[in-house]
């Protein structure tokens, strides 16, 4: 099983000693996903909501701690995942008294239609 979240995060060099040139940058970050019912597996209903960022400031934060640079702004891309992944993530979905929901609708409200199989 192999999946992980992906986003587009602007940073910046923050270095008083010196001019850097550029000093903001863009890259792509892949976060792994956590295996669907262990810790942290549920990042993708704590994160995000209809395929965006719920909370621009927190997942900046986040990101400043991956990269140990100031983050100026994420979006999200994609849930890059395998079928065993996504199979997993939809059992898990379903086992969990978390959610209301079938997992279907469960994904497609937090992630919208940013998976993409692989």
């Amino acid at each position: 099983m192999d999946a992980a979240y992906v986003f587009r995060v602007t940073f910046r060099l923050d270095a008083p000693a010196v001019e850097v040139d550029p000093e903001r940058f863009e890259t792509v970050v892949r976060k792994p996903a956590s295996e669907p019912g262990t810790e942290g597996w549920r990042f993708f209903e704590d994160a995000l909501w209809r395929g965006e960022v719920n909370d621009a400031a927190h997942l900046r934060s986040l990101a400043e701690d991956w990269l140990s640079v100031p983050v100026e702004s994420i979006t999200f891309s994609e849930l890059r995942t395998d079928e065993a992944y996504l199979d997993a993530l939809r059992e898990a979905i379903e086992a969990s008294d978390a959610f209301d929901d079938p997992p279907q609708t469960v994904l497609h409200a937090h992630l919208g239609s940013s998976i993409r199989v692989a």
